[in-house]
């Protein structure tokens, strides 16, 4: 049995009508979506995951990007308050699967928001970005569950991009990843390193020195495979068009199962 756990959400046939934000509108292929879906998924489970499907929302065009549902930390499920309404009802299908799973489970409440994405966790210091969808009630809220645990909360301001981890995302060692155009304060980070592309500030670790990215930053993967990294690249251009990103697609359960 795989020690790993990833949570992974099937998209809507309405995807095509998923938020945006910071960037400007293009045609969603939904047919093309769901097959690089199907190719994330099946990177994880090559990589010693085991795939949790939890139960789809249709009528819930952002639902595939999972991750903003839920945090975990240690054995913890903290439940989001996503910052856009439309996306509240994602969360319920959520919270039945961690339960399921054996977490222990925590909520958001109003007038809180918080997004899973603007979540970022390098060892036991836990980055919250303060912008568009996670306001200061729920950074306070996200503080409240998770430091009596050991956690140590840092609020970073996030306006450039959606969500914090558009922004920036950790290597194994803790160094953070970035695309300084996109970011508000390079300086809160302790150990960083500035990537050439977007997509490049975005890895998923798979464990075993093996980092998952997106296919549209080839100079970041060769910037990463220079620094000894073994990089896996996936096509997700679809849900690029939506502001997606490798992280979000999924939300990795390695604390309980390691």
């Amino acid at each position: 049995m795989p020690s790993k756990k990833a949570l992974i959400r099937r998209p809507s046939p309405r995807l095509a009508e998923g938020l945006v934000t910071h960037v400007e509108r293009e045609k969603v292929d939904v047919e093309l979506a769901h097959e690089q879906w199907e190719a994330y998924a099946e990177a994880l489970r090559a990589h010693g995951w085991e795939t949790v499907e939890v139960d789809p929302e249709d009528e819930c065009p952002d639902s595939v990007f999972v991750e903003d549902t839920v945090v975990m930390y240690k054995n913890v499920a903290l439940i989001t308050r996503p910052g856009a309404e439309s996306r509240r009802e994602e969360t319920a299908g959520v919270e039945e699967a961690v339960a399921r799973l054996g977490c222990s489970v925590n909520w958001i409440w109003d007038p809180g928001t918080l997004d899973g994405g603007d979540v970022l966790k390098v060892g036991d210091t836990v980055y919250v970005g303060r912008g568009g969808r996670t306001n200061a009630a729920g950074v306070q809220q996200l503080r409240a569950a998770f430091e009596p645990l050991g956690a140590r909360v840092v609020a970073v301001p996030v306006s450039k991009v959606l969500h914090l981890k558009s922004a920036v995302t950790a290597l194994p060692d803790g160094t953070i990843l970035g695309h300084i155009p996109n970011m508000d304060r390079p300086s809160l980070f302790p150990r960083f390193l500035a990537v050439p592309e977007d997509a490049g500030a975005h890895v998923v670790l798979l464990g075993g020195g093996k980092l998952l990215m997106s296919a549209s930053a080839p100079k970041t993967a060769e910037l990463l495979t220079d620094l000894g990294h073994e990089v896996v690249t996936v096509d997700i251009s679809e849900f690029e068009k939506l502001e997606g990103c490798v992280t979000c697609l999924s939300v990795r359960l390695r604390e309980l199962y390691a």
